[in-house]
């Protein structure tokens, strides 16, 4: 029985655990903005000290969002879509506060940006933010009833946000059940083939 049980547990653990793939890298923050909005990545320095700061886009190639050393802005390899629009959110980089800011966000901003910090001689990664920007609200041409039909649509969406937040960890508990039950039974019965013993008269004497 207790074999049984153990079993049955470390089986759902491999399904689980190691089978299902995760789509969230470790460490990883996530941030969501509308277009338009301002927008604060977090990151702090080792040892709360700074002097030199990287922030790219893992899309970007060579090219950077923004690099600040020698007590100012470089802009030699910036990528252009961010020139005047990015900054330290503390350009003292008190207490190694390294924080960026990003205005003025666009959907085209959207990806996962990198912070390192000069650590020694080498440029070390302190944080890794994934950023989602939503697309501008349709204001249905400025009309009374094109507005009624956005407000039915968002409050459509936050329901559908809702219930997924409600039935999502419903379905995930009902499915382990399920799951667990049919590990079980068969390692029951499997216990019961091998426990198998023949009748009295056709035992070997």
């Amino acid at each position: 029985m207790a074999a049984c049980l153990l079993t049955t547990w470390i089986s759902l653990f491999v399904v689980v655990v190691v089978g299902v793939p995760s789509a969230v890298v470790p460490g990883q923050k996530n941030i969501t903005a509308h277009s338009g909005q301002d927008v604060t990545f977090p990151c702090r320095a080792p040892n709360n000290k700074a002097i030199h700061v990287k922030w790219s886009r893992t899309d970007l190639g060579e090219e950077y969002a923004l690099l600040y050393r020698d007590d100012r802005i470089d802009l030699g390899n910036q990528h252009q879509s961010f020139q005047n629009r990015v900054d330290l959110q503390d350009r003292r980089m008190k207490d190694g506060d390294v924080s960026l800011i990003l205005k003025n966000v666009m959907t085209t901003d959207a990806g996962t940006y990198e912070c390192k910090v000069l650590v020694g001689k080498e440029m070390r990664l302190s944080n890794t933010i994934r950023l989602t920007v939503d697309p501008p609200a349709q204001t249905g041409g400025g009309t009374k009833d094109g507005g009624k039909e956005v407000e039915e649509k968002e409050a459509g969406g936050k329901e559908e946000k809702l219930y997924l937040r409600i039935a999502g960890p419903s379905v995930a508990a009902v499915l382990f059940a399920v799951g667990f039950f049919l590990i079980y039974r068969k390692c029951k019965a499997q216990q019961k083939q091998g426990s198998y013993e023949p009748p009295t008269e056709l035992q070997p004497v």
